[in-house]
């Protein structure tokens, strides 16, 4: 049985997703914990009732960013993770703390990686005049928002779209492909050779 631990910083609707889905497609794997770095984070809440370790790692109690790390990392270890998950976790992680958690560590990020890193995805495609945007799962590397791609999911850009509307649709669809991208590495269905991640069956890596 595989465990995985989730980072998150608020309400944690991708952690919410993924959790759901390990329950209901009863997956090989159990959600060890939960964890935050704001201890008001709404997400631990939902945890807590679901019978999950719901712990806060605050930022704001360490002086560096490698103090922090090095407590979340003790208390991400507690829990014995195959995997960890960053479902909207909003801080930059030391590459220390990336390389110890290196092959087993995955984030979404909300645009077609590579285009898009860092904040402010949606409304950067808005102002390009991009006609697609979207969501990219992959695995984490001491670059941020880069990595070996797992799944991406598309969306067509309106004309009349805002930032808050093509967020809400693209939202809804990372709650499609996040938890499916958990359950393949959990049930050992992905392939990784040169930086290019494959699926060993026959399910597609790129969600219309």
């Amino acid at each position: 049985m595989k465990r995985i631990v989730i980072l998150i910083s608020g309400r944690g609707s991708n952690m919410e997703a993924i959790v759901e889905a390990c329950a209901a497609e009863r997956w090989p794997a159990t959600v060890a914990a939960v964890v935050s770095n704001r201890p008001e984070a709404r997400g631990l809440q939902f945890a807590a009732s679901r019978g999950i370790a719901a712990e806060a790692v605050d930022h704001k109690q360490y002086e560096t960013r490698e103090a922090f790390d090095a407590e979340l990392a003790r208390v991400i270890d507690r829990h014995a993770p195959d995997v960890v998950v960053l479902a909207g976790f909003m801080r930059i992680l030391t590459a220390r703390f990336v390389e110890h958690y290196a092959g087993r560590m995955i984030n979404i990020h909300p645009s077609l990686l590579p285009a898009f890193p860092g904040l402010h995805t949606h409304r950067r495609a808005i102002e390009l005049g991009c006609k697609l945007a979207g969501a990219t799962v992959h695995y984490v590397t001491a670059e941020l928002d880069h990595g070996p791609i797992i799944i991406q999911a598309v969306e067509p850009v309106h004309p009349d779209d805002t930032e808050d509307s093509l967020s809400q649709r693209i939202l809804a669809k990372e709650h499609v492909i996040y938890p499916r991208a958990v359950r393949w590495i959990v049930s050992d269905e992905l392939h990784l050779r040169d930086g290019v991640v494959t699926h060993r069956g026959s399910e597609p890596q790129l969600l219309v």
